[in-house]
């Protein structure tokens, strides 16, 4: 049978923080809304809606403003998003054991998709929007064995999955975090996940 390892997309395969920055900025100025895109673009993980709530944006504008976002997104974020390190590594490594991998975001599917195409991940799988336990349904309809992912939303949706949880320190949450909420295997990078990924699975020998 075919393993299926699913990943993250934003600050556990890319880094579209940059961008993001930029889009928050002018998508503030242009409402008249305070938006800090720093405070955005450091906190990623959450889907934009409860972000802006969490920041106080109002409630009847916020269909507009995640509208607008969504507008503005591909001409200046698609562009200045790099691949974190060991990201096509850790996809090859998939792929080079015969597995599919899968990319469950909270992001908006139509631009995940153009980060994906972008940089030339090549996943078989996107599911977009799904967010935290949510995350759980995509999992486990495509039978994912494992999760990888950079915030406390994706060790839940591991958990609720039942796949193991795989977490890397490269987006908002610290290793300690990463731990108490029950990641089984926590890397610096997504370089260390090949290494792991050679015995993941592998049978017990025979004795």
């Amino acid at each position: 049978m075919r393993m299926t390892v699913g990943f993250d997309l934003d600050m556990t395969l890319i880094d579209p923080r940059p961008g993001v920055v930029e889009v928050i900025d002018a998508l503030g100025e242009e409402a008249g809304i305070p938006l800090d895109g720093e405070y955005f673009a450091n906190n990623m993980g959450p889907p934009l809606d409860l972000t802006l709530r969490d920041v106080g944006a109002p409630e009847a504008r916020i269909p507009e403003l995640v509208a607008r976002f969504r507008e503005l997104y591909p001409d200046i974020v698609i562009p200045a998003t790099v691949a974190l390190p060991g990201a096509h590594e850790a996809l090859d490594a998939v792929r080079r054991a015969g597995g599919r991998t899968i990319v469950v975001t909270g992001k908006y599917g139509p631009n995940a998709a153009k980060h994906i195409e972008a940089l030339d991940l090549g996943v078989d799988v996107l599911v977009g929007e799904l967010w935290a336990a949510g995350k759980a349904v995509a999992l486990r309809e495509h039978g994912a064995k494992a999760y990888a992912g950079d915030h406390l939303g994706d060790v839940r949706g591991a958990i609720a999955a039942g796949v193991t949880s795989i977490a890397v320190t490269t987006g908002p949450c610290s290793r300690e975090e990463l731990a108490a909420a029950g990641a089984e295997v926590i890397f610096d990078s997504l370089t260390e996940f090949p290494a792991w990924f050679s015995s993941f699975g592998a049978p017990e020998p025979v004795r």
